[in-house]
């Protein structure tokens, strides 16, 4: 494989395309040779998102509800849930903790934010969703750990992230074949009771063995996000950049694959099409400049990428 290089506008060296370097072999040969992984880029997703009925309603699109913001950490929280509302959900609630509850209905007053303390202020939430997003924000106390406890009891579809997957490596819990997990390479060591360096040695061999190991979905983020599942061709995501580096990107795809999952997306294709979407929105927000980029930047190009051309 080699990469054929432009300059940007501001003379940077930026990544135009892919190309196979074949090295004289015979093309039968090559065509013989069964794919480990399929790449995706900006042409894909076309082929997940399509324009909406004349007639939708807000219930056709799913509840999504948000669960994080420890004190200290509420705006990882609502970064998943604007997401998750630039994603397309129709619904998103968001259980968080009271102080958090004026700065992020000042943010975003279309999300629906409840201050939760227990697993009963919680248990009504939990029943009006379509799925949960947790993890942002959420901490590694007995408040999240309560929070986790009781989702995953919810037996709804679950999106795990941040420090849900930190608690789920101390306290491992049986998870179900629609959860997905969004580990970067340290929450993913964590998870494999490895080291980083190892996980990114062999990014499709740590992916597949998380899968197997939760018997779920797995979006494994950095360069090259590998998206993987039991018994599914893995994907690697060919767009991102090194802008996205920042904290609160990984709060943003949580929000955009739950979002996709609540509107009646397959676990697998949610995740997919959520890690090239956020990864696109990235691509598009970087022509402002790479350096100094925030998650917020991207909000606007989700949407955007999020509707097909008309």
């Amino acid at each position: 494989m080699r990469f054929q290089v432009k300059l940007d506008a501001e003379g940077a060296v930026a990544l135009d395309r892919h190309e196979l370097a074949t090295l004289g072999l015979d093309p039968a040969a090559l065509a013989a040779v069964a794919p480990a992984a399929g790449a995706l880029d900006a042409t894909a997703l076309g082929d997940w998102l399509h324009a909406r009925p004349r007639d939708s309603h807000k219930g056709d699109n799913g509840h999504v509800l948000c669960i994080g913001g420890e004190h200290g950490s509420g705006g990882a929280i609502m970064l998943c849930a604007q997401a998750a509302l630039r994603g397309g959900a129709g619904l998103v609630s968001v259980a968080t903790r009271s102080g958090n509850i004026a700065a992020l209905l000042a943010r975003q007053p279309e999300a629906m934010v409840h201050a939760v303390d227990s697993t009963q202020s919680l248990a009504s939430l939990l029943q009006r969703a379509s799925v949960i997003a947790i993890g942002p924000g959420l901490g590694q106390g007995d408040w999240g750990r309560m929070l986790l406890d009781a989702a995953v009891a919810s037996g709804k579809p679950l999106l795990l992230d941040a420090d849900a997957l930190n608690l789920l490596a101390a306290f491992p819990l049986a998870l179900t074949a629609d959860t997905i997990l969004t580990p970067h390479p340290g929450e993913a060591a964590r998870l494999l009771g490895i080291d980083a360096a190892r996980v990114q040695s062999d990014r499709y061999a740590a992916a597949r063995s998380l899968a197997a190991r939760h018997g779920c979905v797995v979006v494994l983020k950095g360069a090259g996000t590998v998206v993987g599942a039991p018994q599914r061709m893995p994907f690697v995501v060919a767009a991102g950049n090194p802008g996205m580096a920042v904290g609160g990107m990984g709060d943003l795809l949580s929000g955009v694959i739950a979002a996709l999952c609540a509107q009646g997306f397959d676990p697998f294709d949610a995740a997919a099409c959520g890690a090239l979407l956020h990864a696109v929105a990235g691509d598009d927000a970087a022509r402002d400049g790479a350096r100094g980029m925030l998650p917020s930047d991207l909000l606007p190009h989700l949407r955007r990428r999020a509707n097909p051309p008309t």
